[in-house]
């Protein structure tokens, strides 16, 4: 079949490999247009822009979806079928060029997760599983028809990049099998209930603080939840600290506030007390320094018990 594939970031790079590996014609690639970025403004193209020009793939980059002459170009190359994978949201009059449709391939077990966001907060939330799913896009974001689902078990210490690179690969295979499916009229496609959907909103810098106040265990998913980036936050001696890794402790019990360091003994380990129980900390950033072991920051700051985590 002939195909137009959607996306930008990284997520959507091993899905448009695979298609491009397999007897489907990719007829273009859509993406959003270079953007400044760092210090230096310098524009900077997605990822999947990159691979497309690599690969020499007929690229475009609008920016209004809607634009008459995007449309009619989409038009022109005559596709059967739209793939879309990380992208933005879709016009109506974009979604519904391909006679066979247009499908997005979604990292949860829908209608769960419905969102920007949908890895982050499965692992923010506790689950243990998680999954992809490919869906026919329709007017309302992420309510489409079900096609495909494929289930994921979801490690108690896996951080939300760990996940990402895992379910890259795998909805990469969930996808091809999907347009595979579209392509010999065996696609089945299921309605959802909308009645067990769950939200998965962008991230916002507001998700990343952390409450002491918490349960250990919450806030250490929450960590490990937005690990690696954007990364969950704590202010310490006026300054943010980004907090990537840690584990649940047993402290003794004590009169001390939430957010106080409660141990750093030896000079090896940061322990934190939360509304239940404690944490240590074991990978953090410092704001304007690189990413270190916890031995490495407890040594380099002297952090002392007592001292707040704000």
């Amino acid at each position: 079949m002939r195909l137009v594939f959607m996306g930008s970031p990284e997520f959507a790079i091993p899905s448009l490999q695979k298609l491009v590996q397999s007897k489907h014609q990719i007829a273009g690639v859509v993406t959003v247009p270079d953007k400044p970025k760092g210090r230096g403004r310098k524009l900077s193209q997605s990822a999947v822009k990159t691979f497309a020009g690599e690969h020499g793939l007929k690229i475009f980059t609008p920016t209004n979806l809607k634009d008459e002459g995007f449309v009619g170009a989409l038009r022109e190359l005559s596709p059967d079928l739209t793939v879309v994978v990380a992208f933005r949201i879709l016009p109506e009059v974009v979604f519904t060029i391909p006679p066979k449709g247009t499908i997005n391939l979604h990292a949860s077990l829908l209608p769960k997760y419905r969102g920007a966001a949908p890895i982050n907060w499965a692992i923010i939330n506790g689950e243990t599983r998680s999954g992809l799913t490919t869906f026919y896009i329709k007017k309302k974001v992420d309510t489409g028809n079900l096609i495909m689902q494929r289930e994921l078990e979801i490690g108690p210490d896996e951080s939300f990049g760990e996940v990402h690179d895992r379910m890259a690969q795998l909805g990469a295979e969930v996808l091809l099998e999907t347009v595979d499916l579209i392509e010999e009229g065996e696609a089945k496609a299921v309605t959802q209930d909308d009645s067990l959907a769950t939200p998965a909103p962008k991230i916002t810098p507001e998700h990343c603080r952390i409450d002491w106040s918490g349960r250990a265990i919450d806030i250490k998913n929450q960590i490990r939840g937005l690990a690696p980036s954007p990364g969950a936050f704590v202010q310490f001696r006026g300054r943010i600290l980004k907090v990537f890794k840690s584990e649940l402790v047993e402290p003794a019990q004590s009169d001390d506030d939430f957010g106080m360091v409660i141990e750093s003994e030896g000079k090896e380990s940061l322990w934190v007390k939360t509304g239940a129980g404690a944490l240590s900390l074991l990978e953090v950033q410092p704001e304007g320094k690189r990413r270190m072991s916890i031995r490495e920051f407890v040594r380099g700051y002297r952090v002392r018990p007592k001292e707040k985590l704000g």
